[in-house]
């Protein structure tokens, strides 16, 4: 398999100088639940530094905290979050969801509903998914777990005409053509929880103005150099906040 190196990145979409508001990509951010409040934030964060505007949905008093406290996205109550689907350029759903009927009826349902739009699927979503119900082009964000309930197949991606990002010491993308790309790098300070939410946000956030391969592979590169320049620094005592503040520095100095 052929890794993923500086050169994918010459063709990642650069905002022009005479670009405008909205111009350089809107994202939906769909997740959280009375459990897990920081995951759909983490998302949030790091792609609210990529992308002209973040539209946020989650339970209330996530949608609280967004509006009270980061103020880096514009909240959406869960029975307008249709309406933005159509407007935004992509869509991620999943970071902080549980696995409940719930999580199962809300994305089963949208995913049947706008089976066009780019979706990047994650975590409780991606676990409570109908399979027959994969758009084609969506980015799933399994590690192997989550992959072992979906296929646990290589030829998955092709066969649903999606794209896979498996995580683990090495990310490996599968693409909806047959192509295969690893991802090398990352540390033990990856293991910390939510650092897979920022990957989520990250190539959600690159997938609105970049083809969705590309999107997985340079999201997975950047997020590992990211970790990799905090190791340096700290050693493996970092946590998701710190990966996610690190990331747009990461992608200067890359790009």
């Amino acid at each position: 398999m052929k890794p993923v190196t500086t050169e994918d990145l010459k063709t990642l979409y650069v905002p022009p100088p005479d670009s405008h508001k909205g111009q350089n990509g809107k994202l939906l951010v769909i997740g959280g639940s009375h459990l897990f409040h920081a995951a759909s934030l983490w998302a949030l964060t790091v792609a609210s530094r990529i992308v002209d505007l973040v539209h946020y949905s989650s339970v209330p008093e996530n949608n609280e905290m967004v509006k009270n406290e980061f103020r880096n996205g514009i909240v959406v109550p869960r029975e307008d979050v249709e309406e933005y689907i159509e407007e935004d350029d992509a869509v991620l759903i999943g970071p902080g969801m549980t696995r409940d009927d719930e999580t199962e009826n809300l994305t089963n349902s949208l995913l049947k509903k706008f089976p066009r739009k780019q979706w990047i699927i994650d975590a409780g979503a991606l676990q409570m998914m109908d399979v027959p119900l994969i758009p084609k082009n969506a980015i799933l964000t399994p590690h192997h777990k989550e992959f072992e309930r979906l296929d646990s197949k290589e030829h998955f991606a092709a066969e649903h005409r999606c794209i896979v990002l498996l995580k683990g010491k090495e990310d490996i993308a599968f693409g909806p053509g047959g192509e295969t790309r690893v991802i090398e790098g990352g540390n033990a300070g990856m293991t910390k929880g939510g650092t897979g939410d920022v990957l989520a946000g990250l190539i959600a956030a690159l997938s609105c103005k970049n083809d969705p391969f590309l999107a997985t592979i340079v999201g997975s590169f950047i997020n590992k150099k990211a970790g990799d320049e905090l190791y340096k620094k700290v050693g493996p005592y970092f946590n998701a906040s710190d990966l996610a503040n690190q990331i747009p520095n990461v992608m200067r100095l890359l790009s």
